[in-house]
């Protein structure tokens, strides 16, 4: 959800793993040349979600990559599957109020533009947390950690997963 640190988290594990990282938001703002606020304002949220499954279906890293998705990437069906295709799904979950602040200190987030952004921000967490929760291995709770803490806990939840996990099954889920 927005508001959980998901790129400050992301860069934090890519330097700790030296892995390659992309942001899909970087990828849809790129593709259009404009900030994510603007391509909402340009082509609404449809058109942002539409952009963002595109980037998703052509991500197929050769090699290991952290990808950090936006908040709203699971609202589509086809992206729950591309998801899962592409490995861990790592859900950063948070208290519901600190998360709201954390959204609105960006500044960034077109879908609390309007009146009430708080009962906006209400009806998207409790639209989303049922898919977060279906497609997630692995969900930390960044309420009261720092984005190196979010790092530390998805890197140790990442190495308990793996040793509970075998080839040719599923991975796993783990709280």
């Amino acid at each position: 959800m927005m508001g959980a640190g998901k790129s400050c988290v992301g860069r934090c594990l890519q330097r700790r793993t030296k892995l390659a990282f992309v942001d899909t938001d970087d990828i849809v703002a790129s593709k259009f040349g404009i900030s994510i606020p603007e391509i909402f304002s340009k082509y609404g949220e449809q058109g942002f979600r539409e952009a963002e499954t595109q980037a998703l279906r052509k991500l197929a890293p050769a090699k290991p990559t952290i990808i950090v998705t936006g908040g709203g990437m699971v609202l589509c069906e086809t992206n729950l599957d591309l998801l899962k295709r592409l490995g861990v799904i790592v859900w950063l979950d948070g208290n519901d109020e600190i998360l709201f602040e954390r959204a609105l200190r960006a500044r960034t987030r077109p879908l609390l533009e309007g009146e009430n952004p708080r009962a906006t921000f209400t009806q998207l967490l409790q639209l989303r947390l049922p898919l977060y929760a279906k497609v997630a291995h692995i969900r930390v709770d960044t309420s009261a950690l720092t984005d190196e803490e979010v790092a530390v806990a998805i890197l140790s939840k990442l190495r308990k997963l793996r040793r509970n996990w075998r080839p040719g099954s599923p991975i796993p889920a783990t709280a």
